[in-house]
């Protein structure tokens, strides 16, 4: 196996010889030496917290071999952690097999995802022999589903091409802590998860994504883990994602619909293990529960939203003798489920959820901490009481940043206005943390175009800005020839687009919402002259690299709306703190939400077209040189002309 970076990623490496277009890079040999230097650095100096590397490599680096194939030469257990399955399946399907085959043929490398991405052999031996299989599945389905289960080594729904994502199908067959039955499984011997965790523990890389990581960090603080065994170190790709993902996972959620589920699934239990006696009285207590859940949910606001919590308390008498009347039901049925006559290990997953949701009320409800935003929420058929910290960084450096040997951070977006420092304070890094920042070796200059506004053009709050966007929008999708992805901050301005563009436009178009995801992307791929609408998810992790996407369309700077409790807790953080909380964090978040969406259009140096931003802040406000300072170097022009004139000059 080779031994050095050079012999890998030099001139005449492996990756020259065997990888078809590779170009030899010295950002990307500058990256995976400091990968390599970071891990290998844990081995050799003892210290009470982690060595890292913060590293922004922008889109043409390959940041994934540069760090892969240091990980893989370090010989030490290592999990890379992603935000998107894209990403994971790159991995998986490209990267991992490369490595294989021309470096490391032995590499053990693995996908571990969360449990419920997993069938459980015992519920779908259930499933199938139960009479009421016809109100989950169809014939077909139940055929199909047979065949799979004699043919995969995984159990992984990812191989159910033929499942919907909304099928009813996968609930009933799909694997939970809280319905596992552990070493009293019947099917205990054959368990894809014990046999995941076997290949796990053998495995020299996990590849996971960041929700499974903080979902087995948060578990680990209690003293023991799900899936992932022991790590030394951890690389995160995508890492601008962590405090969002980092900050689900450290606080508590109690819900209306989590309750009504256990006692759903008690009921079923009760008619399947317990004799008459037992089963009436356990059925009683767990549907006094409900009942009492259903008084509870009474006290709260009727419209749907979210509400900051502690106003809630204060502004409702019956508060506390609610939240202790449902306390006090909860832990009866936890006693029933303790009792004698329940003297099963059957019931050690109701007894779980019990004493779970009989903590969360308590930290949601009694257990008010400063360090922590609460806020209740009703939706359709729920409601919902939540506690996040306002800062992870605490967190990070007590359960993570202590507990590993070294530590590698890595995205396309890290820096706001070149400076790392909003990244560093969020995730609570050292000062002296190693950074190093690659800009992308695509030639934005000489093969792009930024089009913002020219003067006169509406600022986003002005009535006449939805009117003057739609014309020069449709106005560029005529001169690029469709061909364009239109990157919306919301649902309404996404779909007013759309209905002024249809029957105006003489290309395909397509928005969000009408079919899935993964659907919506082929069909623009292959339509090459298509417009896509969309907002959200797919202002990251879309990759169109040639001719169909030859332009990015972006409404305006994505600044969130500060009316998310989290946010809003943050930003009045900071001014206890006498910080500024528009420049300290809403505009570094708005830079690197933008930088994510423009960096959509390039996805190869062969990729050309036009970037638009259609916010006439960027030279209206003071702010927008910070805005500016972040962009690819694309050069800017200002009228629709311009635009079409360049896509004239480039027409193939």
């Amino acid at each position: 196996m080779p031994k050095t970076i050079e012999d890998i990623f030099g001139e005449n490496g492996i990756l020259a010889r065997n990888l078809p277009g590779y170009e030899m890079r010295a950002s990307q040999i500058s990256m995976a030496k400091s990968v390599l230097r970071t891990l290998a650095s844990a081995e050799t100096d003892l210290q009470t917290t982690a060595h890292m590397l913060v590293a922004e490599a922008e889109t043409g680096i390959g940041k994934t071999l540069a760090y892969l194939v240091p990980a893989m030469l370090s010989g030490q257990k290592v999990v890379v952690s992603t935000g998107t399955l894209n990403l994971q399946e790159q991995i998986l399907k490209k990267d991992i097999p490369f490595i294989r085959q021309h470096i490391k043929p032995d590499l053990k490398a693995i996908c571990v995802k969360g449990r419920q991405n997993y069938a459980c052999l015992h519920r779908c031996q259930q499933f199938l022999s139960a009479p009421q299989i016809q109100l989950f599945s169809s014939g077909q389905e139940t055929e199909l589903l047979h065949a799979w289960l004699t043919e995969t080594k995984t159990g992984d729904r990812a191989e159910l091409t033929w499942l919907a994502d909304d099928s009813p199908l996968w609930e009933q067959i799909s694997t939970s802590t809280s319905k596992c039955l552990g070493g009293n499984c019947p099917d205990n011997a054959n368990c894809f998860i014990s046999r995941l965790r076997k290949k796990a523990a053998v495995a020299q890389l996990l590849i996971v994504n960041h929700h499974l990581f903080f979902s087995d960090l948060a578990i680990r603080r209690f003293g023991h883990a799900e899936v992932l065994p022991r790590y030394q170190s951890v690389i995160f790709d995508e890492a601008h994602h962590l405090e969002n993902v980092a900050t689900s996972y450290f606080g508590a959620t109690f819900s209306h619909y989590q309750l009504l589920d256990l006692v759903k699934d008690i009921e079923t239990m009760a008619q399947e293990h317990l004799k008459k006696e037992a089963r009436q009285t356990t059925v009683q207590i767990a549907r006094a529960l409900a009942s009492q859940a259903a008084e509870f949910a009474l006290i709260f606001p009727r419209q749907k939203g979210r509400f900051p919590l502690p106003e809630l308390i204060e502004n409702t008498k019956e508060w506390g003798v609610e939240v202790t009347l449902l306390d006090q039901a909860i832990a009866g049925l936890r006693r029933q489920l303790d009792s004698t006559a329940l003297d099963s290990d059957h019931w050690d997953g109701p007894r779980r959820r019990c004493q779970e949701l009989q903590d969360n009320l308590a930290k949601t409800t009694t257990e008010l901490d400063h360090a922590y935003v609460y806020w209740a929420e009703r939706r359709e058929k729920t409601i919902s009481l939540s506690a996040a910290p306002i800062e992870v960084a605490p967190a990070l450096q007590k359960y993570l940043y202590s507990q590993v040997g070294s530590i590698v951070f890595t995205s396309a977006t890290l820096t706001a206005g070149g400076s790392f420092n909003y990244m560093f304070k969020r995730l609570g890094l050292p000062a002296d943390t190693e950074s190093m920042s690659l800009p992308t070796p695509f030639d934005y200059a000489r093969r792009s175009r930024l089009y913002i506004p020219g003067k006169g053009f509406p600022e986003p709050n002005a009535a006449n800005y939805t009117a003057a966007i739609q014309q020069d929008t449709l106005a560029i999708l005529g001169a690029s020839r469709g061909r364009a992805l239109l990157l919306f901050t919301s649902i309404n301005a996404m779909r007013q687009m759309y209905e002024f563009l249809a029957g105006k436009l003489a290309h395909p178009l397509l928005m969000q919402g009408d079919a899935p995801k993964a659907s919506l992307l082929e069909t623009f791929r292959e339509q090459t002259d298509s417009v896509l609408l969309a907002v959200a998810s797919f202002w990251e992790g879309v990759n169109v690299p040639g001719e169909s996407l030859s332009c990015v369309i972006i409404d305006k700077l994505p600044f969130e709306v500060p009316s998310d409790p989290v946010i809003m807790a943050r930003i009045n953080r900071i001014k206890e703190e006498n910080g500024n909380p528009f420049f300290d964090f809403q505009i570094p978040r708005a830079i690197l939400a933008l930088r994510q969406g423009l960096g959509r259009l390039m996805r190869s140096k062969n990729d050309r077209g036009l970037l638009a931003i259609m916010d006439i802040r960027l030279y209206t406000k003071g702010y927008g040189r910070l805005f500016l300072q972040s962009l690819p170097k694309s050069p800017i022009i200002r009228t629709v002309d311009e635009a079409t004139h360049f896509f004239m000059e480039n027409a193939e």
